[in-house]
C-alpha cells in the first residue's frame, strides 16, 4: 500500500502549493469485518476534495463531513463509523482524522525511502471513542531511524492505543519484451501500484513514452544484463516471442533466487526449455525449476493481450502471497484471516 500513501503525498503536496489545509483519515482499528482494513487513508483538502479511499465508497462522505472541525480547530479526533446496519459488512471502523502536513525534510527522506525500497513504519494513536478530541496523532519512522509526524502541532497522550503499520516497497515487476502484449502487462502492473522495469533489445530499445505506467525502459541483452534487488517482492515475465531469447534469459536469471519466473509460450516449450536448461546449467536447483511459469497466467480463458495480462497478473499474485486460486463463492466464512 506504498503507493497509495505515494498518491497522497504528491496530492497533498499540490494542495500546500494551492495554500489548502490537508487533513488524513486513517482506519485505526476494526471490529468485525469490512471492505478494507486497518491501514488504509484518505486524505481531505480544505475545499473537501479527496484522494484514496477507506471502503467501498459509502464511508467517505460521512468522514468529509465530520474532518470539518479538524481544519477550523487543527485539533485531531477519533470517529466511529458503525456500518453493520448501512453496509452490510459487520464491522465497526475507528478512524483517526488529524491534521497532515508534508514538510519538505520529510518529503526528502520520503523520496529516498521510496528510491531505495526500503520500508517505513507508521505509528497512529486512538483511543475506541467516538467524536473524541484529544493528542491523537501519527509518526512515521524511516530505515534510518528518522521519526516526522504527520501534524506540525502533534503531541501525543497518554494511556492511548497504537496501531502499527509496516509498509514495504512497492511489488517490483520487470518484464522482458517490447512488443504490443508487454505494452498492456506494463498497464496493468502500474495500475496495482507496482514498479515495472521494462527491458526490451538492445538492438531494438525503446522510450520509456511507449511504456505507459513503467518506472524505467532499458535497451539490454542476455549477456550484459546485471539484475539487482530481485531475490524478493519481484516477478519476471519474459515475453520476447523468442525462444532462443528467453532460454538465454532463463540461464542468466539461475544466477539468482527469483520467486515468480513467467514465460509466454505454447505448452510444448516447457520441457525443450527444462532440458535445454540443464545442459546449460547442470547444477541447476529444484527451487529455481518451481519458480518458471510457462505458459504464464491462470486458467481463464484469457485471449485477448488485455486478457493475458491479467491472467499473469492473477497467477502473480496467487504465487507470491501463497494462494491457490478458486472462486471465492465457495467460502462461507472469512475471505481474509488476517
Amino acid at each position: 500500500m506504498i503507493h497509495e500513501l505515494k498518491e497522497i503525498i504528491n496530492q497533498a503536496i499540490i494542495n500546500q502549493q494551492k495554500g489548502l489545509k490537508n487533513a488524513l483519515a486513517s482506519v485505526v482499528h476494526l471490529e468485525g469485518s469490512s471492505y478494507r482494513k486497518p491501514g488504509v487513508r484518505m486524505l481531505i483538502s480544505e475545499d473537501f476534495n479527496s484522494v484514496g479511499a477507506v471502503s467501498g465508497g459509502c464511508v467517505e462522505k460521512e468522514i468529509i463531513q465530520r474532518s470539518k472541525s479538524v481544519f477550523v480547530d487543527g485539533k485531531p479526533k477519533i470517529i466511529t463509523y458503525d456500518g453493520r446496519y448501512r453496509l452490510g459488512c459487520e464491522g465497526i471502523l475507528h478512524i483517526l482524522i488529524e491534521p497532515f502536513f508534508v514538510s519538505d525534510d520529510f518529503l526528502v527522506e520520503f523520496t529516498n525511502s521510496i528510491s531505495n525500497r526500503e520500508q517505513l513504519k507508521i505509528e497512529s494513536t486512538f483511543t475506541k471513542h467516538d467524536e473524541i478530541f484529544g493528542g491523537f496523532g501519527s509518526i512515521v519512522t524511516f530505515k534510518n531511524n528518522k521519526q516526522f509526524s504527520f501534524s506540525k502541532t502533534y503531541l501525543p497522550q497518554e494511556n492511548t492505543e497504537i496501531f502499527t503499520q509496516i509498509l514495504q516497497p512497492a511489488f517490483k515487476l520487470i518484464i522482458i519484451g517490447g512488443e504490443h502484449d508487454a505494452v498492456k502487462l506494463c498497464k496493468t502492473g502500474a495500475n496495482l501500484g507496482w514498479e515495472v522495469t521494462v527491458i526490451t533489445s538492445a538492438k531494438d530499445s525503446k522510450q520509456i513514452s511507449d511504456f505507459p505506467g513503467a518506472n524505467s525502459v532499458v535497451g539490454e541483452s542476455p549477456e550484459t544484463i546485471q539484475f539487482s534487488d530481485i531475490e524478493k517482492n519481484t516477478a519476471i515475465v519474459i515475453m520476447n516471442h523468442s525462444y532462443v531469447q528467453d532460454l538465454k534469459y532463463v540461464v542468466k536469471l539461475a544466477e539468482y533466487n527469483v520467486k515468480y519466473i513467467g514465460i509466454l509460450g505454447a505448452p510444448k516449450r516447457r520441457e525443450r526449455l527444462f532440458n535445454e536448461l540443464f545442459e546449460f546449467v547442470p547444477d541447476i536447483s529444484d527451487a529455481f525449476l518451481e519458480s518458471i511459469y510457462t505458459p504464464a497466467g491462470l486458467h481463464i480463458g484469457a485471449q485477448t493481450p488485455e486478457e493475458i495480462a491479467v491472467s499473469i497478473v492473477a497467477e502473480i499474485l496467487a504465487v507470491i502471497r501463497k494462494k491457490e486460486p478458486f472462486s471465492l463463492r465457495k467460502i462461507n466464512g472469512k475471505i481474509h484471516t488476517s
